[in-house]
């Protein structure tokens, strides 16, 4: 079986299971108990497979920690947590408890014990708010999931039976399951979940493309950054781009949605990331940002959310802010999409690139908008504006652009970039495949001018223009002309007259046969 077929029985398999088990209810909020219940399989596997190696390399080769009893179990957990930065005692790892599930009559308390251990296992270890509320989504005392303790068992025990039945392994395995398993039930879960699920994913062709932009001529940068981060696919993109290890000092993002923050820490276990390796806060980047320390980021990329409303000019601290001030004006309150450009672009290194999709308005909407737009223009922060295809987002049909950030440019030019019909139609959506992607980053790279693709422009003409950053006013649209016969479109023509003339005619004799019988 190739990987890819493994992986399409793979994705069939978790999706059918993911829809049998939420019975009625909704698929967006029983995706925390199947994504929650695939964490706690991944790492009690990644710490069995852990200890065991360390112990079969120190001269046990029988040794299973699965099989040791708690109280022989105790004397690893101070020197495991300080790696692995958590512990879990043999009796509650997931194959154990799954073993006993079916005649544990109180599977509902035992899971919430089990749950409750292991994020108390972090206390007081550097990775203790890694783990601090990390099941809090994965609530097995939950009527959604029964109106009885007994239905509510049987429901986990078929879910522990579900996930412990796919075909997933950590080490080893053909395909990186878990966090593929994991990224496949999200997109799953956001395509049928409409606007509630699209605002926290970002496809995956998307988030690709961003990362890649961001480390043009790079094979490894110091550390990277999302200030909404959701569910953290567009952080992970940078693992598969530039490699494990080429990520020197880590992930770094903020969310403001309790339930995606904790989304987004499991995504980063389950991509085998450990808990030193990322820095996830919870809270509002825009008044209460949680990495001043940690900044400035070398490579930033960012999904935010499209015309939020922020506090904006009604908190009068935020306009001496140093992440706004330069601007002498902040983003209006009812659209905050420039104050994420403005806060990317304070924390973006000198020598750092930012990806950011935005809202079209934001090119061209004046007034604050404008004046941002010309700060940013004047001080030769625009590298890029590139025009994406329409539908590519779950929940919205609109055609978003990214708009690329740098510091240290070559030139006071902008480049211009129409990708709007770089897509193929897939199902209900349009995606953007890995050819489609290569012509953007190709032209990105390049900095040239290609008939109605892309376009270079001085920045002075930029401002000539009102500071308008809309692609289209710049990069000329392709017209078709398709060859016309004109002696069948005369006869077409000669056609529809004559039709016209006996559909009048029918009209007339109508009309007198009413005005025949008024009379």
């Amino acid at each position: 079986m190739t990987k890819e077929v493994e992986r399409t029985e793979l994705h069939r398999t978790i999706w059918r299971i993911a829809n049998d088990l939420r019975g009625s209810v909704d698929g967006w909020d029983f995706k925390a108990y199947v994504l929650g219940m695939l964490f706690y399989r991944f790492i009690s596997e990644n710490l069995t497979a852990y200890l065991n190696k360390q112990e079969r390399a120190a001269g046990n080769p029988d040794f299973d920690y699965r099989h040791l009893s708690n109280a022989d179990a105790e004397f690893g957990r101070e020197e495991t947590v300080k790696e692995k930065g958590f512990y879990i005692l043999p009796q509650d790892l997931f194959a154990n408890v799954r073993e006993r599930a079916r005649h544990d009559e109180n599977l509902n308390e035992t899971l919430a014990r089990v749950f409750r251990n292991i994020e108390a296992s972090s206390i007081g270890a550097d990775s203790e708010e890694d783990f601090k509320g990390l099941f809090d989504d994965l609530d097995v005392n939950s009527s959604k999931l029964g109106s009885t303790v007994a239905k509510r068992n049987e429901k986990l025990v078929k879910l522990l039976d579900a996930v412990g039945d796919l075909r997933l392994g950590h080490n080893g395995n053909t395909i990186d399951a878990f966090g593929d398993a994991y990224e496949y039930l999200m997109g799953m879960y956001a395509a049928n979940a409409g606007r509630s699920g699209g605002e926290y994913y970002t496809p995956q062709e998307v988030s690709e493309l961003l990362a890649r932009i961001a480390v043009v001529g790079k094979t490894e940068v110091n550390k990277v950054y999302d200030p909404a981060c959701g569910s953290g696919s567009l952080l992970l993109k940078f693992d598969k781009v530039l490699g494990h290890e080429n990520v020197r000092q880590g992930y770094f993002g903020q969310e403001i949605n309790l339930t995606t923050y904790n989304l987004c820490r499991i995504n980063m276990f389950l991509h085998d990331i450990n808990y030193e390796k990322f820095d996830i806060a919870h809270g509002d980047t825009l008044t209460d940002p949680a990495h001043w320390d940690d900044e400035p980021f070398e490579a930033i990329v960012s999904n935010p959310p499209y015309s939020t409303k922020w506090a904006g000019d009604a908190d009068p601290l935020l306009i001496n802010d140093p992440r706004f001030a330069p601007a002498g004006v902040l983003a209006p309150k009812s659209k905050a999409d420039l104050a994420f450009t403005m806060h990317i672009l304070s924390w973006l290194a000198v020598n750092g690139t930012a990806a950011i999709v935005e809202f079209p308005g934001v090119l061209y909407r004046s007034g604050a908008e404008q004046k941002i737009r010309k700060y940013l223009v004047d001080n030769n922060y625009v590298d890029t504006v590139i025009q994406l295809p329409p539908d590519l987002f779950f929940g919205t049909t609109i055609a978003t652009c990214i708009i690329v950030l740098k510091k240290s440019k070559a030139d006071n030019k902008t480049l211009f970039i129409d990708a709007s019909a770089e897509f193929i139609r897939q199902g209900n959506k349009n995606k953007m495949p890995a050819a489609n992607q290569q012509r953007i980053l190709d032209a990105f790279s390049a900095r040239e001018d290609v008939a109605h693709f892309a376009k270079l422009i001085e920045n002075a003409a930029l401002e000539a223009n009102g500071y308008n950053l809309a692609v289209s006013s710049y990069v000329e649209a392709e017209y078709i002309r398709e060859a016309v016969d004109i002696r069948e479109l005369n006869a077409e023509i000669g056609r529809i007259v004559s039709r016209q003339c006996e559909l009048r005619a029918e009209i007339d004799a109508v009309v007198a046969d009413l005005e025949e019988r008024r009379s």
